[in-house]
């Protein structure tokens, strides 16, 4: 059986390998036994077409491989925060004084009671505060600067 024959069966096994794990790597070596099976049918010798794979897989790995990885971390869920984490962090309008034992604040439209996540503090009404953490059903907060 003749070489190129023989790259050109590696790439095809390569090539559908590629398609059930969709890891880019298989797919690279397909192509590069691919040229390397050209190579092999215009008569090089065998270290050559060793050289010719090794060079068009390198060539693949700095080439197509990171445009592969940008396509593919696109396709990656972002992580998105809901429920309570989504709250924290966000700013709040104080409704009524917030103490370290009670207080009302507006978040997003919603009023939620608060304390102040430093107890010594007194915020007045009609502060920007920024929650800091959710304790149950009540916002600790801490005052703008």
């Amino acid at each position: 059986m003749d070489y190129w024959v023989i790259w050109l069966i590696l790439a095809v096994v390569l090539g559908i390998a590629e398609i059930f794990t969709l890891t880019t790597a298989l797919g690279l070596l397909g192509g590069a036994a691919l040229v390397a099976s050209v190579a092999a049918g215009l008569g090089l010798p065998i270290p050559l077409q060793l050289l010719v794979f090794a060079a068009s897989l390198g060539a693949g790995v700095v080439a197509i491989r990171p445009i592969a990885r940008r396509h593919l971390k696109g396709l990656q869920p972002r992580s998105q925060r809901f429920g309570i984490q989504a709250i924290v962090g966000r700013s709040a309008y104080v409704l009524r004084e917030v103490t370290g034992q009670d207080g009302r604040v507006r978040i997003g439209g919603e009023e939620w009671s608060a304390r102040a996540y430093d107890e010594t503090l007194v915020i007045p009404a009609g502060a920007t505060v920024d929650v800091i953490e959710i304790e149950g059903a009540t916002a600790l907060v801490y005052p703008r600067e």
